[in-house]
């Protein structure tokens, strides 16, 4: 700390504070609206940075050895609290946060100590300059990515995980702010240039790695349920090749039929006619597919495991009531659709209950589209944290189901009433 006025130590702060603030607001997924958020962010920094500059005019020696340090946990736990991410989540952002502070200041104090006898303008220049580089590229290059990404940062990174980044970050920077180091020498401006340099090396090679692991493993997914999609389009041709042949068999056997039908006519057996019309009539319309409703996907989805479902003796109830066109894709469709079915289908075989059955509700109603789904079940299926589990410990396809409804904003449930299990899901869309 090169020193300088009340003033001085209030332009300071607003810079060091403003970095850091403003570095892990423009990474984050706020919990509240963003004008709320802005302006909760402006009267913290406002608060912190008056008490900070408070101290510096009434205790300079301790806020010259423990203000950097102690900035820390302050900034954290209130980014904490206005960030919905998980908690490691935002300990890694502060910390990546507390960092670029770190290099800020180091760039500031030696620059000004080492070619300008500790001029504090030159200092304070230099961390203005660098906080500028550094917001400037975070919002151009580095802050769509992020925040396209986090969500493998989400599921790749655990507590643990997050700590060993956290205590990396910290012990780069903490060295620069230890009492007995902040001595000026070319000794320690190499060392801390250093320590500094492989510790952010470390950091985006970390991050990197943990970004390319989760689009592996979100193509992994992706690729599963392009072969369950690949199957259900499989059997969805299958069925009308084989209404096709009904179809065909049916036209072969006209000439048969109407063969039948004059010969009722002409010795005027008229009710044995209407009686042979009405189960010609129902043998066509047994043939028939089963059409559910305008959206293909849906329609598709629906048909191949509401027949698979009657192949097991399950009675199955649709109402479906949805356009042709929505913007969900037809993919997140089979991951959701395609599990709920083949869930209750599981449900009801290892329900015991000799009659079962399946309802299904979908609804769009403005911008949300409601899907429930209600399946006889037995009392016996686990839960953990509110998610059903197999007795593998696995809930199949539950992962699958709450992933693609995350993508719409969406929210699940899952219950059991009355021996049904009911899965609702809500989805948001653009209408």
């Amino acid at each position: 700390m090169l020193g300088g006025s009340f003033l001085v130590a209030v332009f300071r702060n607003t810079v060091s504070a403003g970095l850091m603030l403003s570095f892990f607001l423009m990474l984050d997924r706020p919990r509240f609206p963003m004008k709320k958020t802005i302006l909760y962010y402006i009267l913290f920094g406002t608060l912190m940075i008056t008490t900070y500059s408070m101290w510096y005019l009434y205790g300079n020696s301790s806020f010259v050895k423990y203000a950097g340090i102690s900035i820390l946990p302050v900034i954290g736990i209130f980014c904490g609290i206005m960030s919905r991410d998980v908690i490691y989540l935002s300990l890694y952002k502060i910390a990546l946060a507390f960092y670029l502070f770190s290099v800020c200041t180091f760039c500031g104090v030696d620059v000004a100590r080492w070619g300008f006898n500790g001029n504090l303008w030159i200092d304070i220049l230099v961390r203005i300059i660098c906080s500028l580089i550094i917001l400037v590229v975070t919002w151009i290059k580095f802050r769509k990515p992020f925040l396209n990404r986090v969500d493998f940062l989400v599921e790749e990174m655990d507590l643990f995980s997050s700590a060993t980044l956290f205590v990396s970050v910290m012990l780069g920077a903490i060295m620069a702010y230890w009492p007995n180091l902040q001595g000026f020498s070319i000794f320690n401006m190499v060392r801390a240039f250093l320590i500094l340099f492989m510790a952010g090396v470390l950091q985006f090679t970390i991050l990197h790695l943990y970004i390319h692991l989760g689009q592996e493993h979100y193509y992994q997914a992706e690729k599963e349920l392009l072969e369950v999609n690949e199957q259900l389009l499989h059997q969805q041709m299958e069925i009308m090749r084989e209404s096709e042949k009904e179809a065909a068999r049916i036209r072969h056997d006209v000439r048969h039929h109407t063969f039948l039908i004059k010969e009722y006519v002409q010795k005027g057996e008229f009710d044995g006619l209407m009686e042979y019309l009405d189960q010609y009539n129902s043998d066509v319309e047994n043939q028939k597919v089963k059409y559910i409703c305008q959206n293909r996907a849906v329609n598709s989805i629906l048909s191949v495991y509401a027949r698979k479902a009657e192949s097991q003796g399950i009675a199955t109830e649709i109402d479906v009531r949805v356009p042709e066109e929505l913007v969900i894709r037809d993919i997140d469709w089979v991951a959701i659709l395609a599990n709920i079915f083949e869930n209750a289908i599981h449900g009801c075989l290892c329900s015991g209950i000799s009659e079962n059955k399946i309802k299904i509700y979908i609804n769009q109603k403005g911008n949300k589209v409601v899907i429930q789904c209600r399946n006889t079940s037995n009392s016996k299926v686990k839960f953990h944290n509110g998610l059903p589990v197999s007795d593998k410990g696995g809930g199949i396809g539950v992962s699958s189901i709450i992933k693609a409804a995350s993508r719409y904003d969406g929210e699940t449930d899952f219950i059991i009433k009355d021996n049904m299990f009911i899965t609702s899901i809500l989805l948001n869309i653009n209408v």
